[in-house]
């Protein structure tokens, strides 16, 4: 991913959109409506204007097949969730990794058995610098 694909900020229809590809690489337009379909009732055409979209952000490639366009993701998931997530801590925390933290912990939004990986997460980490 380039420097400008680490800022990377994507709406939750074209998440889902990624999420579909990154399972499944290679989906033409076609294939991509069909497997949103359970979680959201999309045009072909709606979803190919999001597709033609996401390729010139520089997120997707695409290969010409007959009739048909395949599209292969150029980043992962977790890049993208790391430049989210930087956005995120940026913007809305200004850049206060323990207010972030500390909001997910009193909202309940991590729950009580993760708490003990993520102690742990924080004890190796902190290993790494001793």
């Amino acid at each position: 991913m380039d420097e400008d694909a680490d800022k990377v900020s994507l709406s939750d229809l074209q998440l889902s959109i990624m999420r579909v590809l990154w399972d499944q690489p290679n989906s033409s337009t076609a294939q991509v409506t069909e497997l949103l379909r359970d979680s959201r009732a999309l045009a072909h055409t709606t979803v190919a204007t999001l597709l033609t979209r996401l390729e010139k952000r520089g997120l997707l490639s695409s290969q010409r097949e007959g009739r048909q366009i395949f599209y292969t993701p150029l980043v992962s998931e977790s890049q993208i969730q790391r430049s989210m997530l930087a956005d995120l801590l940026a913007t809305v925390f200004r850049g206060n990794t323990p207010a972030l933290l500390s909001h997910l912990v009193q909202e309940d939004e991590i729950k009580v058995d993760d708490l003990e990986k993520i102690r742990q997460l924080i004890e190796d980490k902190g290993g790494d610098h001793a």
